[in-house]
């Protein structure tokens, strides 16, 4: 496994959000958290990244422990991390935002340069002069994501890639991923859009109130409306 995470519980100050979570994503395979708001994603994806110290638990990274180490130590090991809030330098223009990503090729992971992720991104390549200010929420998005590959990742991942977004957005969204696995990189993306997940993802987990309460196939979690109403229905 590329990623993977046992028995992670986790804290804000008193409250108890993770409890025991566990998951695994493999090389270049798509992995879904999916959950509603409040479940416990954006917690399990800090904790991971080590942005919330787990208070017990374990993740190893490509064969070596991270639970312990520092973000930015994680981050330069090859382990990307697209917030939620997208968090662009919103005074840089999108070529300075990617400089800003950069790091140095690294072995098992797909290599970045600016033409090819404006091969993937289109749309950043015919603004690449402009501010990160005066973007769309989708076009931030999309930068945050080209950022993130510029530091030649070996897996992302994404917190509510889909989320906001228009239609024709989230479409071009789900493609890029597809265009991620296909390079060999690994995914674990959090989101609440089961269409979305449906068209990117191997796999998935659902977790409710810090727990996961199911882990399988998309075809699995297809073929069980019962557990999606439970609870992925709004």
């Amino acid at each position: 496994m590329m990623l993977s995470a046992r028995n992670l519980h986790a804290y804000y100050g008193r409250a108890h959000i993770l409890h025991g979570v566990s998951l695994d994503a493999g090389a270049g395979e798509v992995v879904a958290l999916l959950g509603r708001n409040g479940a416990g994603k954006s917690t399990a994806m800090k904790t991971i990244m080590g942005l919330v110290p787990p208070a017990k638990g374990e993740v190893s990274f490509a064969g070596k422990r991270i639970d312990r180490l520092p973000s930015y130590r994680i981050a330069r090991l090859g382990l990307g991390y697209v917030p939620e809030e997208r968090r662009i330098f919103t005074g840089l223009t999108v070529m300075e935002n990617l400089s800003v990503g950069r790091q140095p090729a690294r072995n098992g992971a797909p290599i970045w340069s600016e033409d090819k992720l404006f091969a993937l991104f289109p749309n950043l390549g015919r603004m690449r002069a402009r501010s990160g200010g005066s973007m769309s929420g989708g076009e931030q998005q999309m930068l945050t994501i080209a950022r993130t590959l510029m530091g030649n990742p070996r897996c992302v991942m994404l917190d509510e890639p889909s989320e906001g977004l228009a239609p024709i957005i989230v479409e071009q969204m789900a493609q890029s991923i597809l265009a991620l696995k296909s390079e060999g990189l690994s995914v674990l993306l959090s989101e609440q859009n089961l269409h979305f997940c449906q068209a990117v993802a191997d796999r998935a987990y659902i977790i409710e109130k810090g727990q996961i309460r199911f882990g399988g196939t998309m075809a699995e979690l297809a073929a069980d409306a019962a557990l999606r109403e439970q609870y992925l229905s709004v």
